[in-house]
């Protein structure tokens, strides 16, 4: 084999392998949470969110919604009180992702698999949580 070709077959094996290694899954971020949040005894409709929020949504924005330092935001924050995002921007963020604005985050991607009725009830149990830490 010549020299130019086996400089462009470890050309390629190289390439491939650095394609390999930046499309494997990434680990979540174990960052420190960002808040503290009181949480209320929760209602079934809550605990049901709890769950679902658990699932879906703490691994970014940390346990009862604190945040993570360093990888997303809290959404106990005043930022999310319901005069500011409704209801619906958490329907639209599930389903198309959210562009980076409020924080230093960068963009959430959609989420996969989270229909509708469990978003509504994702956002009863963060409503729960806003209205127990002030924010109505």
């Amino acid at each position: 084999m010549t020299r130019n070709r086996m400089m462009l077959i470890g050309v390629i094996i190289v390439a491939a392998a650095a394609f390999w290694w930046t499309n494997q899954p990434k680990e979540v971020a174990d960052g420190e949470p960002i808040v503290s949040v009181m949480v209320p005894e929760l209602n079934a409709a809550a605990k049901r969110g709890e769950k679902l929020f658990n699932v879906n949504c703490a691994a970014c924005h940390g346990p009862n919604a604190s945040g993570k330092d360093g990888f997303a935001p809290p959404l106990i924050h005043v930022i999310y009180e319901p005069n500011h995002h409704a209801d619906i921007s958490f329907q639209l963020a599930v389903k198309n992702g959210v562009r980076g604005h409020h924080w230093p985050f960068g963009n959430m991607p959609p989420i996969e698999g989270v229909g509708e009725l469990d978003v509504v009830q994702i956002v009863n149990y963060i409503r729960t949580l806003q209205r127990a830490n002030g924010i109505k």
